[in-house]
């Protein structure tokens, strides 16, 4: 993004930042469906070659067509403590969220991990602040409008991945689909996104920033809210629809944030500021995944406990339900004694799937409802820029006087 803002004018850079972002948001969208094609004709393990021939190809056409160094000299040397203990800090933090469910939230090794990661990240703000080569310049942050486009950037990350999870774990685990099938579900979405972020480019360049990005939150909003209502009968082109809404959402939001979050920092701020605010969408990916998974896990038990709780002689649903079943096996076939075990185990996997609809639905909620919040440092990153455009307005006039 340094060079998009070197080598195009500011009233291009929305565009450019809008054909940028395809690659951004279409490679979730068709990497799923790869993927899934991997699994189905080989298995796991081979989708990990998968970013071997990208890098490659882009390693070759990254030394034929990008820039050389602009500045002359020697370069600058490298904040190796401040990438140790972000490293350090990323680590043990997102393998402390990512095993604490299965080891206990209490135990002494996921408390020993969330204290070295509280350590490191403390340790990491005090090298960035009292060094002179920073890697993470913290003067950013002092910038209101950066930060609330940051915090911005980090709910898109969190939002774009935490779906991307979401979505497909639930109609393989729930409909019964391959992992080709949930790829599949996923392709509309990409390909509306290749038509999508140019347009929004576009408009970035003419329209205020906190229009688009309010309008493409209440929209990723809005498709989270709707998607809350799936169930095992939901149709693929419905769940389809319903993730090319939200696609659409993230498009409005992608150009103009990245674009808007830029232009206010100084220019010396702005190569970090690039870096910065890539890298906080994609550590908002990286948590959004996580605690959705963690959040996942929990509200299945507790919906489990919950419709288990409703199951008793009393019930004549469920009764009726393994009655039903009883004689259904029996017409099968099965021994007397068996029947009864057969009604129960299959009450146990209804009980299951209802629970972990139920928290799929919480989950969507949840990301409705984060999306929603988000629309605060929207408007203040609004405000900042409105501010900005009547200050430098005031600035011509006056210099014109």
């Amino acid at each position: 993004m340094v060079l998009l803002f070197q080598v195009f004018p500011a009233n291009q850079r929305g565009a450019a930042m809008g054909i940028f972002g395809i690659g951004v948001v279409l490679a979730p969208a068709l990497g799923p469906w790869i993927g899934g094609v991997l699994i189905d004709a080989f298995n796991w393990r081979y989708v990990f070659y998968l970013g071997l021939p990208f890098a490659a190809l882009a390693i070759v056409l990254s030394n034929l067509f990008l820039p050389s160094r602009a500045e002359s000299g020697p370069r600058p040397g490298f904040d190796w403590t401040g990438m140790i203990l972000l490293c350090v800090f990323l680590g043990f933090l997102l393998n402390a969220l990512t095993n604490a469910q299965r080891e206990g939230w209490t135990s002494d090794p996921i408390l020993a991990q969330f204290a070295i990661a509280a350590l490191a990240a403390s340790g990491f703000v005090l090298w960035e602040i009292s060094t002179e080569k920073p890697m993470l310049d913290m003067r950013l942050f002092a910038q209101l409008p950066f930060a609330s486009a940051c915090l911005v950037g980090f709910i898109m990350g969190a939002g774009l991945f935490g779906s991307t999870y979401l979505v497909p774990l639930f109609v393989q685990t729930i409909q019964g689909l391959t992992p080709t099938q949930a790829g599949l579900l996923l392709m509309p979405s990409g390909f509306v996104l290749v038509l999508v972020f140019p347009i929004a480019g576009r408009m970035s360049d003419r329209l205020p920033s906190g229009w688009l990005i309010g309008s493409g939150l209440a929209i990723f909003a809005y498709s989270s809210y709707l998607t809350a209502d799936i169930d095992i009968n939901t149709s693929f082109w419905t769940l389809a629809w319903l993730t090319v809404l939200s696609r659409v959402g993230l498009g409005l939001i992608f150009p103009s944030l990245t674009a808007s979050s830029l232009k206010v920092l100084p220019a010396m701020l702005v190569a970090q500021g690039s870096g910065a605010i890539n890298f906080i969408r994609q550590l908002g990916g990286a948590f959004g995944v996580n605690l959705l998974a963690v959040f996942l896990e929990r509200r299945t038990v507790m919906h489990a406990d919950a419709f288990a709780a409703t199951q008793t002689s009393d019930n004549t649903a469920t009764i009726s339900l393994l009655n039903q079943v009883a004689g259904m096996v029996k017409a099968a076939g099965i021994p007397d004694f068996q029947q009864l075990p057969a009604a129960m185990s299959f009450l146990a996997q209804s009980i299951a799937i209802q629970a972990n609809t139920a928290a799929f639905r919480d989950g969507f909620i949840v990301v409705a409802i984060v999306f929603a919040i988000a629309l605060l440092p929207t408007w203040l990153l609004y405000r900042a820029e409105t501010r900005r455009r009547l200050d430098a307005h005031s600035a011509s006039v006056g210099a014109t006087d």
